[in-house]
């Protein structure tokens, strides 16, 4: 197995997060919510299903926070009547934090050491989605500057450990597309 490495956190100011709650669980439920999406250009981010005690589910998916306003109305007019879905809830007051580094996955403990971090910091994530190469979560975008600051506490590197591994760090932000914010960068040297 690979060693953690966390090699960066990111942020992504420019999401919403939509829920479609209390539809009846069957099969092609979530694939009729996201091809409703798909049809009309809004792409989906990390998507979350839970199923209720009462044969009920709840989708949630992030979009980008300009497809908002639009995904909501489609889900309401036509999406819920045919799913007999209770509501459709949008919020653009969120924004996406991940640690980012190989084998931040399938290390042990990384997530336990990220969500402790967030847990001690009082934010609560609202989604949580992992890939090999990064662990996210949705957290209320008013708390976004304490999570990063918080995170770059706990995975704090040595800077002279890191410079011996041939690793530089860079701090900056990205106010174009996603208002990306990475710290540390790993750069060749």
């Amino acid at each position: 197995m690979e060693q953690a490495i966390v090699s960066g956190i990111s942020v992504n100011r420019d999401l919403a997060k939509v829920s479609v709650l209390g539809v009846p669980h069957r099969p092609g439920i979530a694939s009729h919510i996201l091809r409703t999406m798909a049809d009309a250009y809004i792409e989906a981010g990390a998507i979350v299903q839970n199923m209720g005690k009462d044969s009920k589910t709840d989708l949630s998916f992030t979009l980008h926070r300009h497809d908002c306003a639009r995904a909501m109305e489609l889900l309401r007019n036509p999406v819920l009547p045919a799913l007999g879905a209770r509501e459709v809830v949008g919020d653009t007051g969120v924004c996406e934090v991940s640690i980012v580094g190989t084998g931040t996955r399938s290390q042990v403990g990384v997530a336990s050491k990220m969500f402790g971090t967030l847990r001690e910091a009082g934010i609560q994530a609202q989604m949580i989605s992992a890939s090999e190469a990064k662990t996210s979560v949705v957290i209320d975008a008013t708390q976004v500057e304490l999570a990063v600051r918080s995170l770059r506490e706990a995975f704090a590197w040595d800077p002279q450990a890191a410079q011996a591994a041939g690793i530089a760090f860079e701090m900056r932000h990205n106010s174009g597309i996603g208002n990306v914010t990475e710290w540390p960068k790993v750069l060749p040297c």
